[in-house]
């Protein structure tokens, strides 16, 4: 869990890491001008997790 938010936090564009270990879900805040959710995917990747899927939310300006 901290590995997961650890790595992501580091990622340039990364605002906000939060794990819901129980839901199996990574919920992140991030800059899509910087980084892709598909970044992001293929970091948790690396480190050995499977990634069932990514859904982007576009927060209300």
């Amino acid at each position: 869990m901290q590995k997961i938010q650890g790595a992501l936090a580091k990622q340039a564009g990364v605002e906000d890491v939060k794990v819901l270990f129980n839901a199996a879900k990574v919920k992140v805040n991030f800059d899509e001008k910087i980084v892709s959710a598909d970044a992001l995917a293929d970091v948790v990747t690396k480190l050995g997790y499977e990634v069932k899927g990514v859904k982007v939310k576009v927060a209300q300006q």
